[in-house]
């Protein structure tokens, strides 16, 4: 299942992508693009299995997308090495603890640069005291590995044994910043490359002034690499673990010019618009913004009309895509009134289809 993922052939896949974005973008006349690849293996630090219990034995498995063919998974070659020492640790360590591997279905494991893990458990079954105490146990024998924590979930149920997060650890242009990130919350999957696109959107935005505007902020991914570069930084989001993440992020990286409030990038353009009044902007008063640069960094439905009307009122956008296809739609309406100066590959997911872009315009 994983004979292609190999540092031999990562440099074809990557220039296979490159071609299939020249080719897609080629009505735009864009620059040639900035590379910025992954490492060949060990890259994510994120990786979801099912777990398959066959007699005495349990083993992860994965199924193929196409064919929904299960294969037995003992080794994870894009995962980072901590989540793959922690694979074969886990399984040895449950594999003969009723109450650990009974009724257990999924493992779900987060891991940093910084050298933490995180282990969620998914059961179909509730889960006892005495789980717990064996979760306790769990966690105290594969802390030889790394700082881990486990977390244990049923139906209606969580249980956490100590704590539900990670804290990252990023270099961006010899600088380090830290972020929590909270399991089943959204994070940039392949940190070594996030590096990559935090550094290229500070370079460009290098002694901009003014202030920024982020839509879909997360948990202050950019917002906080970026900040040093303007004057105040108001970040857009909607999950509520997010914002939480990314008020904790600023605080542990003690910035002051950053504020989050939560709402969607819909809501924030009724707000700009005078459409709608806001119980959550009552502190904010967004006639007083200088509304110069916008990054956005939508899912991967892209920016509705709405916004992408909202985006143009800006002189600088940064526009950071992991679907092509929609960027491409975009594009099509943004580049009326800006021309990109800027584009960029970065390979989050080699040996894969998926493409991560940045695409910085400036209006004309």
């Amino acid at each position: 299942m994983f004979s292609h993922i190999h540092p031999d052939n990562y440099q074809a896949q990557l220039s296979k992508k490159l071609q299939a974005m020249t080719e897609l973008f080629s009505d735009f006349n864009l620059p040639a693009a900035d590379l910025y690849p992954s490492v060949p293996l060990n890259f994510r630090q994120r990786a979801e299995f099912r777990v398959w219990h066959e007699g005495d034995d349990l083993y992860y498995i994965m199924f193929d997308s196409k064919t929904k063919q299960k294969f037995r998974v003992d080794e994870f070659p894009v995962a980072s090495e901590l989540i793959n020492n922690a694979m074969k640790a886990l399984i040895a360590a449950i594999k003969d603890h009723k109450e650990l591997r009974f009724k257990l279905f999924q493992v779900d494991f987060l891991s940093t640069l910084s050298g933490e893990l995180l282990i969620s458990m998914l059961y179909h079954k509730q889960l006892s005291e005495n789980w717990q105490n064996e979760a306790e146990n769990l966690k105290a024998q594969l802390s030889s590995i790394a700082p881990v924590d486990i977390i244990g979930r049923a139906k209606k149920q969580k249980v956490i044994i100590n704590k539900d997060y990670v804290m990252e650890s990023l270099n961006v242009g010899g600088k380090n910043y830290v972020y929590q990130q909270v399991e089943n919350s959204f994070t940039q999957p392949n940190a070594g490359v996030n590096e990559q696109m935090l550094l290229w959107a500070q370079q460009a935005t290098e002694k901009a002034g003014g202030d920024l505007i982020e839509l879909y902020c997360g948990n202050g991914n950019f917002s906080i690499a970026l900040a040093e570069n303007f004057d105040r930084v108001l970040g857009t989001e909607i999950s509520k673990t997010s914002v939480r993440s990314a008020q904790i992020n600023i605080s542990e990286n003690n910035i002051d010019n950053i504020d989050i409030v939560r709402m969607s990038s819909e809501e924030f353009s009724q707000a700009m618009n005078g459409e709608r009044k806001f119980r959550r902007l009552e502190d904010f008063d967004l006639t007083a913004y200088n509304y110069d640069t916008v990054l956005v960094d939508p899912p991967r439905a892209g920016l509705d009309v709405d916004s992408v009307e909202l985006v143009r009122r800006f002189n600088k956008i940064i526009y950071i895509s992991c679907n092509p296809e929609t960027l491409k739609d975009n594009l099509a309406l943004l580049v009326d009134t800006h021309t990109v100066e800027n584009f960029a590959l970065f390979d989050q997911f080699p040996y894969t289809d998926h493409v991560e872009t940045g695409v910085i315009l400036t209006r004309k």
